[in-house]
């Protein structure tokens, strides 16, 4: 194998994901800063994944996913569960389901509880604000010039509002913006769509920043190594083709791989735990005990019924009118070719006495069966539906020193009682949201659970069996002050100079919802506190809580 080295930089970004395209552009846009971008993936030129509906293409292949699975889950009947990641430009927002989500203003001020300064959620809605472009313009939550380009779905689709109407039903608020004032309730979701296209962290960041001088991006290029030199960061080691080559970082390494790439290249680096890292075949550089651990996910699972009309888009299986679909997307951007029709959903609690939604709803007009491996077999409909705030936690640990092995996840589903109860709670509270008169003229026979799953340890068996990822991983390098954070609020590894984690990794716990809408957020924040730049002044813009959550459910 050839050995070169590049050229000096500035500051060298790993990994072109949702956090890394926001911190090229912004440290970029600097023009006398040297940005160099890499990403072990290729570039994301496939029309497979600017078509919003084809999303469960690049969910099925290795062609731009890492296509990771977790150790056997004790609690999910011995199963390896199968965690699709981004690898290419873009990362997961390249292939992720698009859904805009911030989570609740609770989970940020959680963090601040955790060790996270200056995390709270009046100092980030600024940057969720600083980041997005919503098509329906700015207020006091929404942002209207950013570069992430934000849409609500159109819900053309009779079901989307036989959902919300049914959750209405059932005693549940509704919500017209579930990132405004109010997360609770059934509404529309927004999506980073736009004209019909997908707007990944790519297409919004990184692609306007590209033809600047200062910044340059390596795609196939595998990071195997940051180099430590007198407890400093000074570069990194790759591997491009078959050469392998060092590029020296003048100001800092930044760490933007996500929540089981960052981790993995710490520790192959030597920066965990010591003792851990000898066992893998690596020598300890710098001990800190909590790179890998505190691993967070939201796992759901898929009730789903029969449909008694033919609206859904089991339609699209006949190959005549997928081609139409097709032929409309490619010349117009319009159709069902243009939306990941996951455009209706909801937060509730799970029981009386939590203080914000644990539960989130996806609705969709169509049936997933191994994540959208094999297709839907008829008309029918369902609810993806899973806990929020999962108080189970696992880690990454090396499976060996060879940075193209992929490492093993423990994510230990399902492991507190507390995690089988949300679960169960939200298997039943989905059938009954189903069950309102507004599914009447559509809802046809259970699918799933199935009519023969009612008592609780039968609920419990479903969730074993069929429970799933919502490709939510976090928290492995998490913020804050603690023997077991990784990062200081600044996002800097303690104990080292000139390096840098930013991603969902360094969350330091789950937030309510879906992560690619936070983890920009993050990077936006941080790029500001890298760069020496005073934070955004902070919202006084107020939210949502139930007035009589401690004695009710809804």
């Amino acid at each position: 194998m050839a050995k070169a080295t590049s050229e000096s930089f500035d500051y060298i970004v790993v990994g072109a994901g949702s956090a890394g395209c926001v911190l090229a552009n912004r440290l970029s846009a600097e023009k006398d800063l040297r940005v160099l971008l890499l990403e072990a993936g290729p570039e994301d030129r496939s029309w497979k994944i600017h078509m919003p509906a084809a999303l469960v293409s690049n969910l099925s292949d290795d062609k731009y996913n890492w296509f990771y699975h977790t150790e056997p889950q004790e609690q999910m009947d011995m199963r390896r569960m199968y965690w699709p990641r981004g690898r290419v430009l873009g990362g997961s927002s390249s292939l992720n389901a698009m859904v805009y989500m911030r989570g609740h203003a609770l989970d940020y001020e959680r963090w601040t509880g955790e060790g996270a300064k200056g995390w709270s959620y009046a100092e980030v809605l600024p940057y969720f604000r600083r980041a997005q472009a919503h098509a329906k313009g700015a207020d006091a939550y929404r942002g209207g010039d950013g570069p992430l380009r934000v849409t609500t779905g159109a819900m053309r689709n009779p079901l989307f509002h036989a959902f919300i109407e049914a959750g209405k039903q059932a005693g549940y608020p509704a919500t017209p913006d579930m990132n405004g004032y109010q997360q609770e309730g059934f509404g529309p979701m927004d999506m980073t769509i736009h004209q019909g296209r997908r707007w990944s962290a790519a297409a919004a960041y990184l692609h306007p920043a590209r033809a600047r001088p200062n910044l340059t991006v390596k795609t196939r290029a595998l990071t195997t190594r940051v180099a430590i030199e007198n407890g400093r960061a000074v570069g990194v080691e790759y591997r491009q083709g078959s050469d392998t080559l060092v590029a020296r970082a003048e100001c800092e390494v930044i760490l933007a791989g996500g929540a089981i790439n960052s981790p993995q290249l710490l520790m192959l680096s030597g920066i965990g735990d010591a003792d851990e890292l000898r066992a893998a075949g690596v020598r300890p550089v710098h001990h800190l005990p909590g790179v890998g651990k505190n691993l967070q996910d939201h796992l759901e699972v898929y009730v789903q019924y029969e449909s008694k009309r033919r609206i859904t888009l089991h339609s699209v299986n006949n190959p005549l009118y997928r081609a139409r679909v097709g032929i409309e997307w490619f010349l117009f951007k319009t159709g069902l070719g243009a939306s990941a029709h996951l455009e209706a959903g909801a937060f509730i609690r799970s029981e009386a006495g939590v203080r914000h939604p644990d539960l989130q709803l996806h609705f969709l007009p169509t049936v997933v069966r191994d994540h959208g491996r094999v297709a839907s077999d008829r008309h029918a409909f369902q609810a993806h539906v899973g806990s929020m705030r999962e108080t189970s936690a696992g880690h990454i640990k090396l499976g060996s020193a060879d940075p193209a092995q992929h490492p093993a996840i423990q994510p230990n589903y399902l492991k507190t009682e507390r995690d089988r109860l949300e679960m169960r709670n939200a298997v039943k509270l989905t059938r009954e949201i189903f069950s309102q008169r507004a599914f009447d003229p559509y809802r046809g026979p259970e699918i799933a659970p199935g009519a023969d799953v009612q008592t609780d340890n039968e609920i419990d068996a479903f969730v074993r069996a069929k429970g799933d990822s919502a490709y939510h991983p976090c928290g492995t390098c998490k913020m804050g002050a603690d023997a077991m954070a990784v990062v200081d609020e600044q996002a800097r590894v303690r104990g080292l100079d000139g390096l840098c984690v930013v991603d969902a990794s360094i969350m330091p716990s789950i937030v309510s919802g879906n992560l690619n809408a936070p983890t920009i957020m993050l990077a936006e924040k941080a790029a500001d506190m890298i760069l020496g730049k005073s934070p955004l002044p902070p919202s006084n813009a107020p939210h949502y809580e139930a007035p009589d959550w401690r004695a009710k459910q809804r």
